[in-house]
């Protein structure tokens, strides 16, 4: 707006009363304490803001600090269960490696016992001398198998398989197969005999002895320190190969 003439300016205050002059006061006032209820109210909503916003700082930095513990404790765990299964490997191998000799112990010992005079169960056999570890080897000179107690005499042969348990019919199967490379590939000891075959053990089951007989193979059991030749069923006819 312009700057008004002496003129303009009388003739505007004759405009004037007192009425329009109190309406317009009053009229500031109002809007200047809506103002202060608006400014009040702004300031409230901005106090709590304040408040809500510092309380979600004071969480998350309590968050951050319960996360810090858990990533840590997480850590120490982890560590304490690396510790115990390595030191439970570590004794898992020392067992298994003093089991294992043990087994290799009392195997040796049983297949030791059980050689002892082991010909004289077999009179009709006239077997009457005895290996043992006896290796076959292929054309080739590669080691296939071996007889862990060889009976023999000038015609006949007989490979024992002797087992810590004979529990398990598999090794019936294996002792088969283990009589096919000795008849493919016999050692000096064997040449052309008649061979026959066996299987001993220091517990025998009466399901594995039910199968080796009808495999066609003679069955002993070491009993203290007897070995004591399983009698076959009626009908029994010993396999040759």
């Amino acid at each position: 707006m312009g700057q008004m003439t002496a003129e303009e300016a009388a003739e505007w205050g004759k405009t004037l009363s007192f009425e329009k002059v109190w309406a317009a006061m009053m009229e500031s006032d109002r809007r200047m304490e809506e103002y202060r209820r608006e400014h009040a109210e702004f300031e409230r909503r901005a106090e709590k803001y304040r408040r809500e916003h510092a309380e979600f700082e004071r969480r998350t930095e309590k968050y951050r600090r319960e996360h810090a513990e858990s990533i840590r404790e997480i850590r120490e765990t982890t560590n304490a269960i690396k510790k115990m299964h390595d030191e439970l490997k570590r004794e898992n191998d020392r067992l298994s490696k003093n089991v294992g000799g043990l087994g290799s112990s009392l195997g040796e010992l049983i297949e030791t016992l059980i050689a002892a005079r082991l010909w004289e169960k077999f009179p009709d056999y006239g077997l009457v001398r005895a290996y043992r570890r006896v290796p076959i080897f292929d054309d080739t000179n590669r080691a296939r198998t071996d007889i862990d107690i060889l009976l023999s005499n000038t015609n006949k042969a007989m490979a024992v398989e002797v087992k810590h348990e004979l529990d398990r019919e598999m090794y019936v199967e294996q002792h088969l197969k283990r009589m096919e490379l000795i008849r493919a590939y016999p050692p000096a000891e064997v040449g052309n005999k008649e061979l026959f075959g066996a299987m001993a053990g220091g517990i025998v089951t009466p399901d594995v002895t039910r199968y080796a007989h009808d495999s066609g193979f003679h069955v002993l059991e070491l009993m203290g320190d007897t070995v004591s030749l399983i009698p076959p069923p009626a009908g029994f006819k010993a396999g040759t190969w």
